[in-house]
């Protein structure tokens, strides 16, 4: 392709595609992160932040990727030698864990096949076992970016509840949070993670803790090192709509206007429009005569699907394909599914036609790579889409 005519498809599960109006957004001047003005600012975002967690609490925001907020919820509220449990749902699950066990905490990694979720029954047993309550922490992702499946949290919560057992509950949102369903609250989380650049439709830069009553009292014992993630002189700082260090100013701004986009549409209808576009993407998948990485329909994931390739063909020869051909960006499959899935984002700023015109480059691109599909498989999701 000399010149790639139109716009970039960007369907990688993030980073997603910003709308044009937090571009704008993020355009405006920088101000004084010391004056009154960004004071106001601060303070809009930190409470307008909260509803998309399903919180009431405080959410500290780190100038920084969803790594970090991964660190933050460890050091915040565990202390060296404290066991976790933590469980392999795909790839990112595990550079969590392994982020644990470098930071000195003893990991129970539960082994999984990175087609299922979380087992909320592996919870209760392991939590059950625990009579002396040495796992302070379970850890688990709740939609798993490399796989597109989404872990059961409130079956989760319920599992813990069960075995009466006062560990904490930290789950990763990154690729789920505004676009799929969460309640910090009402499922009991005690730390929620999060970044910027998927469902919140914002640059990468951003992440988020959102906190319990429970984790705050964890974080007055927990000794693991910390400085720069430290959520006291955040809090402390946050009363006033101010931060400890230079924030984000301009991304600060895309965020305000990214949180009005998702208040005015309404995130009942963000999450309902991601189902949707996930039931399409499925169908389609299953027409052209392929399978869907996630094995548990109760684990579908809103925001990706991620498509497994015949034993015969390589999932990055088609993405190749069809980013030469269609000027489109597809995810790759990580660690042990490289070269053997493909993944399809349909998240954040997005609507029927955008994934019409997704499928269509998909489609093109699987038969260009002489994959063997039925090409009614496109016909599956237009007619889902077509359904009121």
């Amino acid at each position: 392709m000399s010149y790639p005519a139109g716009r970039h498809f960007l369907q990688i599960p993030g980073p997603t595609n910003v709308p044009d109006s937090v571009l704008r957004a993020m355009s405006a001047q920088t101000i004084d992160h010391r004056g009154p003005e960004f004071a106001a600012l601060g303070r809009q975002v930190l409470e307008a932040v909260k509803p998309v967690f399903g919180t009431s609490g405080p959410v500290v925001i780190y100038p920084a990727s969803g790594t970090g907020a991964w660190e933050a919820a460890l050091v915040n509220t565990l202390s060296a030698g404290d066991r976790v449990l933590c469980f392999e749902t795909g790839h990112f699950a595990g550079l969590w864990q392994e982020m644990a066990g470098r930071l000195g905490l003893a990991v129970d990694f539960v082994p999984g096949d990175w087609r299922h979720g979380a087992d909320p029954a592996v919870v209760a047993e392991r939590l059950a076992a625990d009579t002396g309550h040495a796992i302070k922490a379970v850890c688990v992702v709740h939609n798993e970016t490399s796989t597109g499946v989404t872990s059961r949290i409130p079956d989760v919560r319920a599992a813990i509840d069960a075995a009466a057992h006062p560990a904490l509950l930290l789950v990763d949102t990154i690729s789920s949070l505004g676009s799929i369903d969460y309640r910090h609250e009402q499922w009991g989380v005690d730390v929620t993670v999060a970044g910027s650049q998927k469902g919140l439709m914002l640059p990468p830069g951003l992440s988020f803790n959102a906190v319990s009553d429970k984790a705050l009292a964890a974080y007055r014992t927990a000794d693991l090192p910390k400085s720069f993630w430290d959520w006291g002189p955040i809090l402390a700082a946050n009363e006033r709509g101010f931060f400890p260090y230079t924030p984000a100013t301009n991304l600060l701004y895309g965020l305000r206007e990214a949180l009005r986009l998702l208040q005015a549409e309404g995130l009942q209808q963000v999450f309902e429009r991601h189902r949707r576009h996930a039931a399409a993407t499925r169908a389609a998948v299953r027409g052209w005569g392929l399978e869907v990485l996630c094995a548990d329909e109760r684990e579908y994931s809103g925001s990706l699907t991620a498509v497994l390739m015949p034993e015969t063909h390589d999932a990055d020869k088609v993405r190749a394909i069809i980013l030469d051909r269609f000027n489109m960006s597809l995810g790759a499959g990580l660690g042990r599914l490289a070269g053997r899935v493909f993944r399809i984002g349909h998240l954040g700023d997005f609507n029927d036609l955008s994934l019409a015109g997704t499928l269509a480059g998909v489609q093109m691109g699987l038969m260009l790579a002489g994959v063997p599909i039925d090409a009614r498989g496109l016909n599956a999701a237009l007619e889902l889409l077509q359904t009121p």
